[in-house]
Order: C-alpha cells, then structure tokens, then sequence
C-alpha cells in the first residue's frame, strides 16, 4: 500500500489536467449507505425493490411510496464532505484537478468547495415542479408529506434526479466526456463501475494514469495502471497537495 500511495502522490505531482470520477464509495465515508455494498440499500428488505421504487413507471404509477422511501432512504440530513471530498476541492483550487465527475446525488462535492463537477444522476438538493417548473429546496421536500405539490400551481414536485428508465443529460454527459478526454490523469474512486452508461465514460480516456481506488476488487483492475483497495477518504488523506 505504501509504495502505491507513493505512485498516486508522485503522479499527482506530475499532472496538471486530473479528472476524478466517482461513485457511491465516495460518500460512504460521509454516513450516506450505498446501494450494492453488503450494507445496502439493494441488500436491504422492501415492499419493492429499490431498483424498482427509484424507476420512471413506479414514481408515475405509486408516487405515495415513492415518496416514503425516497424521503426515508434518499434524503440524508447532516452528511459532512469526508477527507475525500475536501482534498479533491483542494487540488482543483491548486489548479491540478479539472473536474469531477460523480455518480452521487448528495451534493458534498460541492459542500467541500469543488465547482466544476458534472453530476451525471443529479441531485437531491434540486427540485422542480412537474406542470410549471419553479424549483424548490431539498427542504421543500423535507417540510412536505405525500406527495408534494406546488404552491403555486398544484403540480407535483419531484427530484431533480435521474430515475431509473430515465436518460442521462446530455449536456452534462458532454461536459463529463471533454473533461475526460482532456486528462492526463483519471483516477477512479468509489465506484464499481457496473452502471452504466455512467461506467462507460472512462472508455474516452486515453491516457496513461488510469488509477482505480475501492474497497473491493472491481472487473476493471486489469484496465487500471494503479489499483489500490481501500477506502477512498484514507487514501486522499495520505496524499498532499503542493
């Protein structure tokens, strides 16, 4: 491990277009549950299965018990930026780091400072109302219950988040793209690269520094320069920025 942290940091020194891309292990570290760890949500016990309840057809056909879970499950109060989060926003002030390209919905990489950051599923802190399309705070939905419905119009008001059955936006999948195109360094983090076409995205670099950086083992070590198993946010804290 400690040669590897030695790699990532001398890399880190030799690079100045770095892109990170990351998933739920990212905010892990934070107190917000992943899905496909052995703690969860998809090994968890529901009427539905979340995959299911966080679909296009089931918010349209049950949005009551949408709702529920998603107010339940999704919406995370207190969850602080980790050693993560706070060293990415410090190499992107130090002008190293290019963007951030994430998985997560939560918001913390913008908590920590970061501002160029491509939020491939959304996020939770976002949400707009269906029929008139005025926004609302994450505390809108905290405030409410039910279904929640616009004051101003009576039309339901939903997260600005990417459902399953539902596409990814295509202006920040473009941005995503150039900025990975652009690197000469990617690290992954986090994630374990099974969802797609979010996963796909790291087929555009091209580069030299493909570093992997997870828990577990994931079906793209082979692909990766460096693999290094372990949290994310006790990497990071090891590395410094100069």
């Amino acid at each position: 491990m400690d040669q590897n942290i030695k790699t990532l940091q001398q890399w880190i020194d030799e690079s100045n277009s770095i892109v990170f891309f990351g998933g739920a292990g990212v905010s892990t570290e934070s107190g917000i549950p992943d899905f496909r760890s052995v703690d969860g949500l998809y090994n968890q016990s529901y009427a539905y299965p979340p995959e299911t309840i966080l679909s296009h057809s089931f918010f349209l056909q049950n949005p009551e018990e949408f709702y529920r879970f998603y107010r339940e499950k999704m919406l995370i109060q207190g969850a602080k930026p980790n050693a993560a989060h706070l060293k990415l926003a410090e190499l992107e002030r130090a002008g190293k780091l290019k963007a951030v390209v994430t998985q997560n919905i939560d918001g913390l990489h913008q908590a920590a400072g970061s501002k160029v950051v491509y939020e491939l599923h959304g996020s939770t802190l976002r949400n707009y109302c269906m029929n008139c399309k005025k926004k609302y705070p994450i505390d809108f939905l905290l405030e409410t219950t039910g279904v929640p419905r616009c004051p101003a119009c009576g039309g339901i008001v939903r997260p600005d988040v990417v459902l399953y059955e539902e596409g990814l936006d295509g202006d920040v999948i473009s941005g995503a793209v150039h900025a990975i195109q652009k690197a000469d360094m990617l690290i992954i983090g986090g994630t374990s690269l099974v969802v797609y076409p979010a996963a796909g995205l790291i087929n555009y670099y091209g580069g030299r520094k493909l570093v992997l950086i997870n828990k577990s083992v994931t079906g793209m070590d082979s692909r990766a320069d460096l693999a290094i198993h372990a949290p994310i946010g006790e990497v990071f804290s090891q590395i410094t920025v100069g």
